[in-house]
């Protein structure tokens, strides 16, 4: 097996924003090599699966200026600095949606875009909640919706949902539970 691991030599930040990085990082190739990585430090992210007793899921429709585009996806959001990952799952739940988790089951990670930036997005389940208050950002503007899951699947399958994040939930949980 051919050895793959490039080695850090020194790291560099080109750009920093309100909560990422633009980084540029020289780095040793297994061939002996030197190159260089530019790439995005994310804080990390979490995203949440609802799916409720009728088997409805919770989804957000919400722009996303990068794209362009109203989208749907389940609910997430960063991690701020030094958050406790289930504690912010479950900030972000109710934030965004107005539902108290009752109890959470993390279904994975995702890394969303490797070739350009870290950022993890830890996945969970919740299955038992209980109905709150929305408490949206001063910037933030969500519709939710309660879809059927077969009709989020239809939805996945027709590229009506792209969102990697909510296609990789969805996976984890047919994977797991729709057997």
């Amino acid at each position: 097996m051919k050895k793959l691991d490039e080695i850090t030599k020194s790291e560099s930040v080109a750009y920093k924003g309100s909560f990422l990085e633009f980084k540029k990082d020289e780095v040793l190739l297994p061939d002996g090599n030197y190159a260089f990585r530019e790439y995005i430090h994310h804080p990390g992210a979490v995203a949440i699966l609802v799916i409720d007793k009728d088997d409805n899921v919770y989804m957000e429709r919400q722009f996303r200026y990068p794209i362009r585009k109203i989208i749907y996806e389940i609910p997430a959001g960063k991690l701020e600095k030094g958050e406790d990952i289930l504690e912010a799952a479950k900030r972000e739940l109710e934030e965004e949606t107005g539902l108290i988790a009752k109890n959470m089951e993390k279904l994975g990670e995702d890394y969303p875009c490797v070739g350009y930036s870290d950022e993890v997005i830890h996945i969970y389940l919740v299955k038992e909640f209980e109905e709150g208050k929305q408490h949206l950002d001063e910037e933030e503007f969500v519709e939710v919706e309660k879809i059927p899951y077969d009709q989020v699947l239809e939805m996945i399958k027709n590229g009506e949902i792209k969102d990697s994040k909510t296609v990789h939930a969805i996976s984890l949980y047919k994977i797991k539970y729709d057997k």
